[in-house]
This record gives structure tokens, sequence and C-alpha cells, in this order.
């Protein structure tokens, strides 16, 4: 079999798992703390899969340029398939969430890879169509996620969810041994010492939201460590995180607009089932269907944001998506018990198609307004704002969940969080500034 071939089979099947295993928790999560225990850790099972993949997708990259695509590819294959076996062997919630790390270890030295082997084996014209057949693995894995969710609790247990990643992870890595490898490492600096900087400063900072006693001295030290991560990055010459990048107004005004939309309302998903399973009675399978409406609201807008940028430019896009994701916010706040299926569905899709629409607008945006080779470097870093909007986001909601007197106390009180911090996005995408079409031009003939 083609070289190409093999390689394109193990990146679509690991690239399948592991964002499956980003969301397909969020049906099963309230069975699985039922018979675990340590409610007040629902949060960390998402959390700390989050941390760990958004962490080491920077560092797995520089590693690549040392070691080689396919060595430190293969690595993050096994890794992943380690965590999800032990994911699916947990006896308790903290196992289960220390686990969860380990499988997003694994995730983060797995997601760069698509496009830095695209960008290996295929040309500038054909590379268009590899990333659409990349995105829609998500948009996939975005509808498969709750049907599977709830049908391994339903049908089977919900161990499955993770077994099921064993045979697909040994298939990935079977199809990648064949590959020639066409890139030739050299030689780079890892930012190692940034890394771990990075990574227990966010970490510290995340356990304000979970530990019971001595916040502030979490969150001395969490501050401390981001400072010391920061004047530490400046000096360096491949860092994790490019702070050159804020120099770019109109990058970095997306870059934010990006972190607060994310820190808003894109932990949704994980708190709905709850909602629909515990509050409005529903069966795990139908608030996994319930999740459906936000990937399809998600590829109504991603399909056709591209043309759009040519016609109307990324502010414009941008305000819009933000509107959208306000009135979803608007929406949940008026949650009570008395809403079901239909009224959540709806509330989902119009956040599918706010998230859809700045999600593909945004990554274009941080593209296309650089030079050729800061793209890479711009797209990684809009990434990770997203994601660590994603990580805190999750995070303080489940400290909000856990400390309501009940359920829907709970409920009510996360979704205030996500009601305002959906005004706040939509009031910083006011700040980005207008773009003539030319701007865009040019990417839009690529591929």
């Amino acid at each position: 079999m083609n070289s190409r071939v093999t390689v394109m089979i193990s990146i679509v099947l690991a690239m399948l798992v592991a964002s499956i295993d980003t969301t397909i928790m969020n049906t099963t999560m309230p069975v699985i703390a039922e018979e675990l225990g340590r409610f007040d850790l629902y949060a960390w099972s998402f959390a700390s899969y989050m941390i760990a993949s958004t962490i080491l997708s920077p560092v797995a990259g520089r590693l690549s340029d040392l070691f080689g695509r396919k060595k430190v590819f293969g690595f993050g294959i096994l890794l992943f398939l380690a965590g999800s076996l032990l994911c699916g062997v947990s006896a308790n919630m903290i196992q289960l969430v220390i686990f969860r790390a380990v499988q997003g270890m694994g995730a983060g030295f797995m997601m760069p890879f698509p496009a830095i082997i695209a960008g290996d084996l295929f040309s500038v014209e054909k590379r268009g169509k590899i990333q659409a057949l990349f995105t829609g693995m998500w948009g996939l894995s975005a509808v498969l996620a709750p049907l599977l969710g709830s049908f391994f609790v339903e049908v089977l247990t919900w161990r499955w969810i993770f077994y099921i990643n064993l045979p697909i992870c040994l298939i990935s890595f079977v199809t990648l041994l064949a590959y020639k490898e066409e890139y030739e490492p050299k030689k780079a600096k890892v930012d190692y010492f940034g890394a771990v900087l990075f990574g227990a400063s966010i970490t510290s900072l995340l356990l304000v939201t979970v530990v019971e006693q001595n916040r502030w001295i979490y969150c001395i030290v969490g501050v401390l460590l981001l400072v010391g991560f920061y004047f530490f990055e400046k000096k360096q010459a491949s860092p994790i995180v490019p702070f050159s990048m804020f120099k770019n107004k109109m990058i970095s005004r997306i870059n934010f607009n990006g972190f607060i939309g994310n820190l808003a309302l894109f932990g949704t998903a994980s708190y709905i089932p709850l909602f629909l399973q515990n509050i409005a009675g529903l069966s795990l399978f139908l608030s996994g269907v319930a999740l459906l409406g936000s990937a399809i609201g998600w590829m109504m807008a991603a399909v056709p944001a591209g043309k759009w940028i040519l016609k109307y430019g990324y502010r414009r896009l941008l305000i819009i998506g933000n509107v959208f994701l306000f009135a979803s916010g608007l929406l949940l706040l008026l949650l009570d018990p008395s809403h079901g299926f239909w009224f959540v569905f709806f509330v989902m899709l119009i956040q599918g198609i706010a998230f859809g629409m700045l999600s593909t607008v945004g990554v274009i945006g941080v593209q296309q307004l650089v030079g050729v080779h800061e793209k890479g470097v711009s797209t990684a870093f809009f990434m990770l704002c997203r994601n660590m909007g994603t990580v805190i986001g999750v995070t303080v909601m489940g400290y909000l969940l856990t400390t309501g007197a009940t359920d829907m106390d709970g409920i009510h009180h996360l979704f205030q969080f996500g009601f305002f911090g959906s005004i706040l996005a939509l009031l910083t995408s006011f700040l980005i500034q207008k773009n003539t079409v030319e701007q865009s031009a040019p990417a839009a003939k690529i591929g």
C-alpha cells in the first residue's frame, strides 16, 4: 500500500478517537459520577484531559523537529491507548481524573500531526482538501460521541467508551509503521521548562475552583508561576507561547475573543446532559441526541464561513457569531425544569452556529493576517487560547454546579456565569478592527 495512504489512515483514525474522547463523556458523566462517587470532581474528568492535551500539543510539535514526525506521533498513539485502558479500569473518580490526564497527554501528542504531516506530504494546492477531511472528522466525532456514549452505557457499560479506543489505536499504530517518512529531523530547542511552568501555573489556578481550603495559596502560586512563565518565555528562541503575537492588535483581539467565548459557554455541552437526565427526566440517549443540535449548527456555519469572509470581512462575522453566542447564553439563563428536549436542542443549534462561525473565521483570520512563515505559530496560539478558555470555563462551571444548594440551583449559577461571559465576548468583538476583502483574497484561492 502507498506510504501516503497508510499514514492518512493512521492520522484519520487517531484524530477520530482523540476528538470523540474530547466530548464522549458529556452524556455519560452523570452515570459515571453516580457509580464512582466524588461528584465534586465532576469537572476535573473533562479538565484534566483538556489541560494535558493543551499543554503538550505545542511541545509535540517541537519534539517532532528533533526526533521526526513518525516517532513522536507513534508515541502519542500508544500513550493514548494506555490512557484509555487505564480509564476503563478506573475504580474511583480520582483514578479516572488521573488516567484522563494520561489520555489527554496522548491526545496532545497526536493532535498537531495532521497539519504537520500534511504539510510534509502534500502541496499547497492539495492541502486544502486534506484539511477539509480533517475538519470532517471533528464533525463526525461531534455526531458520534453522544450516540456512542449513550449506547455503551445503556447496552454495555460506560467503561466501553474507553475500551473501544484500543482496537482503533492499534490499527492506527500498525498503519503508521509502513509510513516512509519524508521529513528529515532537524535540530531545534525544546522549551521543556517553559512547558512545565505553563502547566504548573494553569493547574494551580484551576485548583482554586476545586479545593475547599487555602484557595488563596493556590491562587498566589498560580499567578506567580504565570508571571515567571511570561518573563522566561520572552527570553526563549522557541517559546511554547509566542507573546510576540500580541504586537498585532487584530490578531491579539481575535485570540482574546476566542478565549472569552470558549470560557463563557463552550463548557455547556458538559453540563446540559446533567440537566436533561437528573432534572428534566430524559433518557441518556435523548440527552445525547439533544447535543446533536450543536454539531448541526456548527456545520451549518463553518462550511460557508470561508466564502462569507470575502464578502463581509472578519469583524462583521465575528460580531454576528458573538450575537448568536449571546442569544444561546440568554436562553440558557432562562432554563427551568419544564424545558425539555426541543428547547435544549434549539439552544444547542444556536450555540453551534455561533461556535462554528467564530472558530472558522478566527482560524482563517489569524492565518491570513500574518506572513507565510508565521502561520503555524499564529494558528497554534489561537487554538491555545480557545483550549485554555474551555479548560478554565469547564472547571469554573463545575465549581458553580457543585456549590449550588440543588442541581437546578447549580445549573442556574453556571449559566449565569456563561451569560455574563457571552456579553463580554460580544463587547470584545466590537474592538476588532475592520479589514478589507483584499486581505483575505489571496488565501481563499489556495487549495
